[in-house]
């Protein structure tokens, strides 16, 4: 293992955003921890992606099985991520569902609820909390000039109401706040952090719902007209993770075509 490539561990890398991030840390020099939930065949895709855009011989691209909403497989991912890749530089909290049945509000079930929470807001916050503590407490060395970085890949939904998909909009909401937290809380410690909002991406999650967007779209819900794609979020991580962002711990920074932007 060639201890000087910095290490980012993606959740939710084997699909779509991850996907997307993993192929543009692999171009940056990364090593990284991918880790899906049962897609191993997708999982093996984003590797041999990676590979595709390694620029050093002594990158690794290692595929980590576990269940964001899961304390166990979470523990066991962080540990793994040191026994393989020795390090973790950028913890990047990509992974993310959304209520397996839309529902309106007034018809949100208990179990969805907590499904959609355990994944998107408690997993980002304490999985955090491991990867922050071994900073703190370990110290080891940074590998890149500006430190260590975490970045929390959100949506729009963290301000945009979505009646029959609350459950999905308050995690994402909750998780705006964690992103907050986790910045005043390692800003005096050299550590950065961010939130991406990403708009309408085109990935597995929105697929079902293509002609729907896309008309949309069309009629310019979305101001530069066209979908996002998961390379425009790995730009953006990558961006942040090199430190192009020095001054800006706790940014939101929407990916979303300008779609947040107020219009009469």
């Amino acid at each position: 293992m060639n201890e000087t490539s910095p290490v980012a561990l993606i959740t939710g890398a084997s699909r779509g955003l991850g996907r997307g991030i993993a192929a543009r840390l692999a171009s940056l020099g990364f090593s990284i921890g991918i880790n899906y939930v049962n897609n191993s065949s997708a999982a093996n895709e984003t590797v041999a992606l990676c590979k595709e855009h390694q620029q050093k011989a002594g990158q690794r691209f290692i595929p980590m099985k576990a269940d964001m909403g899961i304390r166990q497989d979470r523990n066991a991912l962080f540990e793994k991520t040191l026994k393989e890749l020795g390090r973790v530089d950028a913890f990047i909290s990509n992974a993310g569902i959304g209520p397996k049945v839309r529902a309106d509000i007034a018809e949100t079930s208990l179990e969805s609820f907590e499904e959609v929470m355990k994944v998107n807001l408690e997993a980002p916050f304490f999985l955090t909390q491991l990867i922050a503590n071994y900073w703190l407490k370990e110290k080891p060395a940074p590998v890149l000039p500006n430190g260590f970085t975490v970045v929390f890949n959100s949506s729009i939904s963290a301000d945009t109401a979505s009646i029959n998909r609350g459950e999905y909009c308050i995690s994402k909401a909750g998780l705006a706040m964690v992103s907050q937290l986790w910045a005043v809380r390692l800003a005096a410690e050299g550590i950065r952090v961010y939130e991406l909002r990403p708009g309408i991406m085109e990935t597995d999650m929105t697929s079902g719902a293509q002609a729907k967007y896309d008309k949309l779209i069309a009629e310019g819900l979305v101001p530069q007209k066209r979908w996002g794609q998961p390379e425009d979020i790995g730009r953006a991580v990558g961006a942040l993770l090199m430190g192009e962002f020095p001054y800006s711990t706790g940014e939101v920074i929407h990916i979303d075509g300008g779609f947040h932007l107020r219009r009469l």
